[in-house]
């Protein structure tokens, strides 16, 4: 502290040394904190990749990026910083004496003291922002260096389509970095050009110094060129370009719009030779701007006014013979671009009355009809499995196969996820959350075409312990679709385990505990790892538990698909991850895709468009994919992530995918061969559902492949609405079911989707796709069938009912309509549609809906208690899918035996085998219902005929048909409680006895006045 001297006596001052080392100080303590939270980031993304085997997959995109970062920083902040230097160290050793110089003085004066450090901290700030755009163009400098070939020449320029895959994406982004560097760089000199007077706008004569000219122009002459190159680029970018009517170059893009493209690249680089050569010659200064206005012209006049005359006045008059060469070219190269080249479309001529030669050859496909809809029975599943409250299903479950007994039965399926949100409050704390709540436990699985007397799946593995049809397995869910952010697990070896495995009456303390023996995680025995998760998570208690030892080891990153996108980011992936038991373990099937906007003359698809239905909009299991837009598509890989140890494996599922052979190029060891897939994984894995929902997008066009017809539209067509989505206007999603196509000789796996016309003004059925969906058996061989899209179009005279049509004569028909109103009692039950699902049979189309009834009450859930069934102007609505096949097809349907009986059915409950006690008093009590529906029907009629003794006599059969009920029911009781069945619920109970009334509906019975 020193003293000044003043009038008032000594006074103490601050130091200014003193006081001016703080602000460097606190600069100096924030660039550090900065850089220890970047360099935990980065260190604690290494012992991830290390921990999954994939480092190599984080080299190479980080040194990728840092390169990219480094050589865009370097040519912005060096064109910026010269463009500067060069400006000022040219400026005049006198500046001119004008108004206006004397008015800059006062800038020039107050700059002067920060120059340097304006000359410093301006290329440094735009360098650092062209270095983050440059390193996010890190996938595109990659597939660029390591390009192949397509192999196949694209229809208008003649190159190999990757070229534009590869080489165009990248000389694009390099000509836009370059021309936005020479751009700031011109502001830049333009700046200081005129700050310190070597650019006068003002006063008489020269307005440029000779050096000031010498570096604009060069500049100038920089841009054009770019400006030039640019636009003989996009010559070829018009093969991408989307229109009305197609994605690619039209009638007028060939014929106006390479012409003009090419007439402005040439205009530009003549300029730019102009404004070299006035830089040098002062006299012939003016022709390259009077050059420039006459680009800005010629822009306008050739490159916007030329190609719309060309359409207006010679394409719009003849469009339908000018287009047709390019849209028959966008069809093909759509049709190859989506996998949809060798498509098998058959007329099927639908019938509305089944063929009985035809019913007889298909009736061994009835039995598999999935009735069970997953995006239902989630609580259906909660209910008789949860088990805790700790543990949770997906709200949408997934459909699988398994072979059982030597036959493959589709299954629908979920694992038993920890949820920590269902866990007591009085129990939530760190230690509970992080390291004794870590992990779910079990797969269950329900056969999708069976249920128990009353409504219930039949479960092919269920249970804590996990037991069922299904090989012993490791049931333990570490990582999965609702896993907490992290959990630390391990305990040192003799010690007591803390993990809560699954609650057991037999332990003393009601639970069996457990620690975690697999190898995945990232081990945080040591100090230094505890505080780096510290600071990753912003949770000190990883530091300073004791419950965190040295043998612990820290899961996260536990979701399949954040997996996998984070060691394939060069992937898209599927919405719907899928578990299966595999080869002893527990594992998340994720489909993946390689994918590319730039494909030549594709159409180009929204993928947030194509992905979304009723499912992705009403669920959080099922995601639609991101809004992307892509023209090429292929499902390259498929991904396993194991729900014990979270290992992540890739397999090149289409080797010929040249995206995918250029991503392998770079990442050599990431992906295995598909030779690898282990015969058991092959069995399991599916055709992906959001390919199919991009290609069935397409088909809505695509499928007519007659340049003329598509340039009509008349024969377009849409996907309807889910009709059992009161209201809405989401989509209908695809279904996976076991159904026999016309055409082929057996039953597949397959996954499949209905078409309406486009409008929906109309809801007639138009077209139905399937896809061979199964790829493969439990001898480890890639079905050849796999993937075969089939699309059967139906005659366009005919009228055959789409789904929302044959949903609204489900609810419109008066039997079915009093029905549901029966099963839905007020406030106490209600009737929920389950899935909707379409299939040829028969030389027909035949319609199948469970329908579910559900209690109310928190613990209420959806229970299958009846099926409805439409084939052509027929309705079936009965217990049984049997039973309403029966009503519809009647005589001529053969005996093709009921589905395999459920668990505690007594054999063939319900399907009218002799012998069993239970299924005859069900179908006594079936009879009296459908008698007591008639008879309600036929006093209705003759009451509005006012026959009074025709109502009379069907009163008088009403209340006997209703006596039988009562009696029936009670006999089903009875055979229930002998064969050792559970009382049915208070919703199936409410379901079994509805039956009609003379009180059900007003005015049923004429009062003495009538």
């Amino acid at each position: 502290m020193t003293y000044e001297r003043d009038p008032r006596g000594p006074r103490p001052v601050m130091n200014k040394r003193r006081r001016g080392a703080l602000a460097p100080t606190l600069i100096t303590l924030g660039v550090l904190i900065v850089l220890g939270l970047i360099a935990s980031q980065m260190w604690t993304e290494v012992l991830w990749y290390q921990s999954v085997g994939f480092t190599e997959v984080y080299r190479t995109e980080l040194l990728t990026k840092i390169i990219l970062f480094v050589l865009g920083a370097l040519v912005m902040g060096a064109a910026v910083a010269a463009s500067l230097m060069i400006g000022y160290r040219s400026r005049p050793i006198y500046a001119p004496v004008s108004t206006e110089q004397v008015g800059l003085d006062r800038y020039r004066e107050s700059i002067e003291p920060l120059r340097r450090l304006v000359s410093l901290a301006v290329p440094i700030v735009l360098g650092l922002f062209a270095g983050s755009a440059a390193s996010q163009q890190w996938q595109t400098a990659q597939l660029w260096l390591n390009r192949v070939p397509f192999d196949r020449d694209d229809p208008q320029f003649g190159l190999d389509i990757g070229f534009f895959v590869f080489t165009l994406p990248w000389l694009q982004f390099l000509v836009s970095f370059l021309t936005a560097a020479v751009f700031l760089s011109a502001i830049a000199a333009l700046v200081t050009h005129y700050l310190y007077g070597g650019l006068r706008v003002q006063g008489s004569g020269q307005r440029l110094t000779q050096s000031a000219r010498v570096h604009l122009f060069v500049l100038a002459a920089s841009f054009l060129l770019l400006r030039g190159l640019d636009y003989w680029l996009g010559r070829y970018a018009l093969s991408t370009k989307d229109s009305r009517l197609i994605t690619g170059l039209t009638y007028t893009d060939a014929n106006a719009g390479l012409t003009s493209r090419g007439i402005l690249a040439g205009i530009a680089v003549i300029i730019a030779l102009l404004f070299i050569a006035a830089a040098f010659v002062e006299r012939i200064r003016l022709i390259p701007l009077y050059g420039t206005a006459l680009l800005v012209v010629s822009a306008i006049v050739i490159g916007g006014i030329y190609p719309a005359a060309v359409q207006r006045f010679q394409v719009q008059p003849s469009a339908r013979e000018l287009e047709r060469d390019y849209i028959q070219k966008n069809i093909e190269a759509t049709r190859s671009a989506y996998g949809l080249e060798n498509i098998e479309v058959q007329n099927y001529n639908a019938q509305s009355e089944a063929d009985e030669a035809d019913l007889r050859a298909q009736s061994e496909t009835i039995p598999g009809i999935r009735l069970l809809d997953p995006a239902l029975i989630s609580p259906t599943f909660a209910q008789l499995q949860q088990i805790r409250q700790y543990y949770s299903f997906a709200d949408t479950l997934d459909v699988d196969k398994y072979e059982i007994d030597g036959e493959m039965r589709d299954a629908v399926v979920s694992v038993r996820e920890l949820n920590l949100e269902g866990a007591p409050q009085a129990q939530r704390n760190w230690v509970n959350d992080h390291i004794v709540y870590t992990h779910g436990y079990g797969m269950v699985a329900a056969y999708g075409n069976e249920r128990t007397s009353d409504g219930r799946p039949v479960f092919l593995q269920s249970g804590i312990p996990s037991t069922g049809e299904l090989q012993e397995y490791e049931p333990r869910i570490y990582f999965g679709e609702n896993s907490p952010d992290y959990s630390i697990v391990g305990a040192p070896e003799g010690s007591e385990p803390q993990e809560l495995d699954f609650p057991d009456d037999d332990s003393p303390n009601g639970q069996v505990n457990y620690t975690y023996t697999g190898d995945g995680g990232v081990g945080v025995g040591s100090t230094l790892r505890q505080l780096l998760y510290s600071i990753k998570f912003q949770d000190q208690n990883i530091l300073l538990s004791n419950q965190v030892n040295e043998d612990s080891k820290i899961l996260y990153e536990r979701s399949p698909r954040d997996r996998v996108q984070k060691v394939a980011p060069f992937l898209t992936l599927d919405g719907d991850p899928y578990p299966t038991v595999v080869d002893g373990r527990v594992k998340w099937i994720v489909d993946a895709y390689t994918t590319t906007s730039q494909y030549p003359y594709s159409r180009t698809q929204v993928l947030e468009d194509a992905t979304s239905d009723s499912i992705t909009d009403t669920t959080t299991a099922v995601a639609a994919l991101d809004s992307t837009r892509v023209n090429y598509i292929r499902n390259s890989v498929k991904a396993t992530v194991d729900a014990y140890d979270g290992s992540v494996d890739l397999y090149a599922w289409d080797e010929q995918d040249p995206i995918l052979k250029a991503w392998t190029k770079i990442f050599p060891n990431a992906v295995q061969p598909m030779s690898e897939i282990s015969a058991d994984l092959m069995s399991h894995i599916r055709y992906p559902e959001d390919l199919f929902k991009v290609q069935r997008q397409l088909l809505q066009q695509y499928h007519v492949t007659d340049a003329d017809a598509f340039f009509s539209q008349q024969d377009f067509w849409t996907v309807p609405d889910d009709p059992t989505r009161n209201g809405g206007n989401s989509l209908q999603p695809p279904y996976y079911l076991t159904m026999q196509m016309p055409g082929t000789d057996e039953t597949s796996f397959s996954l499949t989707s209905a078409f309406i016309p486009a409008g929906r003004t109309r809801g007639i059925l138009t077209g139905f796709l399937a896809v061979d969906a199964d790829a493969g058996n439990q001898k480890g061989q890639r079905r050849e069938d796999y993937g075969q899209l089939r699309l059967l179009q139906l005659p366009r005279d005919t009228t055959i009912s789409g789904p929302g049509q044959v949903q609204n004569a489900f609810t419109s028909d008066p039997d079915v309509s009093y029905l549901l109103n029966q099963l839905q009692r007020g406030n106490e039950t209600q009737v929920l549609r389950g899935n909707l699902l379409t299939l040829p049979l028969a030389g027909g189309l035949l319609y199948v809906q469970p329908v579910y009834v559900q209690g109310s009450g928190n613990t209420a859930y959806p229970l299958l208690q009846r099926v409805l069934v439409s084939f052509g102007e027929e309705i079936g609505f009965a217990d049984t899918l049997d039973g309403a096949l029966d009503q519809v097809f009647g005589e001529a349907r053969p005996d093709a035996g009921d589905t395999p009986p459920a668990e505690g059915d007594n054999g063939d409950e319900g399907s009218g085998a002799p012998g069993s006690a239970v299924a005859s008093a069900q179908r006594e009590l079936q009879e009296a219902l459908d008698d007591a529906s008639e008879a309600f029907r036929s006093g209705q009629t003759a009451l509005q005929g006012n026959d009074f003794a025709a109502y009379g006599e069907a009163q008088k059969s009403l209340e006997e048909a209703l006596q039988r009920a009562t009696e029936a029911e009670a006999a089903l009781e009875a055979a229930q409680q002998a064969a050792g069945e559970e009382t049915a619920t208070p919703e199936a109970s409410a379901s079994a006895t509805a039956a009609p009334s003379a009180s059900a509906t007003p005015n049923a019975t004429p009062s003495t006045g009538d």
